[in-house]
């Protein structure tokens, strides 16, 4: 069968875009499970130095990568300010009665190059896989089907909520509502919300109504039958023999 096409901020190399998304799911896990166990900091380097490796090679745009871990590194810079001084061990700066320690220090360093490793190997391998192929691609390695379900129909409903939700702002806005911090504001937000979610029930009786008017019988039937071929068997090794190489190196610090 044809592989679905995949749609990132630049041109997916074909390499990634040919291999079995159960492979792309599987090693994603594998490498964020191997990743979450090293402490020192030649092993999260070089981790590091994979994700990046594999964004770069995965042809992601830098720009939209780099807004994507916009948010984090903020989070991060917020950890490495303050868990040095919440950690306590050999003092390397003070500030006052503060005192920021060298294990905190070590311990904020590692859980940057920790979450950003993790993230990039993410956006390499999963951000590039469109939501519906994900979706079928859990089902095959058996993801309890409710879970699925859920993923798929939030990945095709959450247009349409977007969508209800910019009515309502509108209808807001029309009537010359002016956000603002006092009580009427928060009251109005959330009569919002209420109706959003008012709105989203009926929306999901009627989805339901239909489906069952063309026999739904709440089972996944999944349309895409995967293929594992020998490539994907020989980038499977390849991968597990860096993961590896990432383990032994953090075994021998």
């Amino acid at each position: 069968m044809n592989r679905p096409l995949l749609t990132s901020g630049a041109p997916t190399r074909r390499w990634l875009s040919d291999r079995d998304p159960r492979l792309r799911i599987l090693a994603a896990l594998a490498f964020a499970g191997a990743t979450v166990s090293l402490f020192s900091l030649p092993a999260l380097l070089l981790a590091l130095g994979i994700a990046l490796g594999t964004a770069l090679a995965a042809g992601l745009s830098a720009r939209r990568t780099l807004r994507r871990l916009l948010a984090l590194e903020g989070f991060m810079l917020v950890l490495l300010i303050l868990l040095p001084f919440s950690v306590a061990g050999t003092p390397w700066l003070s500030l006052g009665p503060l005192q920021a320690s060298h294990e905190g220090l070590l311990l904020a360093t590692q859980i940057l190059l920790r979450a950003n490793a993790i993230v990039l190997m993410l956006l390499a391998l999963l951000g590039t896989l469109e939501p519906a192929t994900l979706g079928h691609a859990l089902g095959r390695l058996r993801v309890p089907e409710k879970l699925v379900h859920l993923f798929l129909f939030t990945v095709r409903y959450i247009d349409v909520l977007d969508a209800e939700f910019t009515r309502l702002r509108q209808a807001m806005r029309a009537r010359a509502f002016v956000p603002r911090s006092n009580r009427h504001s928060w009251n109005s937000f959330g009569w919002l919300i209420g109706m959003l979610l008012v709105r989203s029930l009926e929306r999901s009786e009627r989805i339901l109504a239909a489906m069952k008017c063309r026999g739904f019988d709440g089972r996944l039937y999944l349309l895409e039958d995967y293929r594992w071929r020998a490539q994907d068997s020989l980038h499977a090794l390849a991968f597990g023999l860096l993961l590896a190489a990432v383990l032994v190196l953090e075994a021998l610090q």
